[in-house]
């Protein structure tokens, strides 16, 4: 008898018999003062599903990096620009299947001040980066969890 088609609301075809691959990721929601205002850098790029998606910068810690200076590095790469860590703000972790893996993510987030460099999309994964108001971050993010983390950071903008 055949299997029924996978979905992500039927998991126990999706992960039966598949490889688990561990990754972990780091970023950070980068902030910027202007005048009175916070800004905040965001990326877009096409999800799997080929959707533009906008989300905070992260990407794989590489062997021998650390999880903050992974964030630093895939901000710089991402976006363009330079900051620094102001305090971690947490960590999200998921599951997602491709091909024959099942993938456990943990990306740790960091709440970062910018420092310098010119926003760009020169990063061949991004398509689009932008300084967004930070009352606007939260309808611009894709991904709830990146909102959650937001609302964390609204608390520690004193901070920056």
């Amino acid at each position: 008898m055949p299997h029924p088609s996978p979905s992500r609301f039927n998991l126990r075809y999706v992960t039966r018999s598949r490889a688990t691959v561990d990754e972990t990721s780091a970023g950070g929601l980068v902030v910027r003062a202007m005048d009175d205002l916070y800004e905040v850098a965001l990326i877009a790029r096409y999800d799997r599903r080929h959707r533009l998606v906008w989300s905070l910068p992260k990407g794989h810690v590489e062997d021998g990096e650390t999880v903050e200076e992974a964030a630093l590095r895939e901000v710089l790469e991402e976006t363009g620009i330079t900051a620094d860590i102001v305090a971690p703000l947490g960590i999200i972790d998921f599951w997602f299947a491709v091909e024959d893996r099942r993938i456990h993510k943990t990306v740790h987030h960091f709440l970062m001040r910018y420092v310098s460099g010119e926003i760009n999309d020169e990063d061949i994964e991004v398509v689009d980066v932008a300084w967004v108001p930070f009352d606007d971050v939260p309808s611009r993010l894709a991904y709830r969890d990146e909102r959650r983390l937001v609302a964390k950071a609204r608390g520690m903008l004193g901070e920056i």
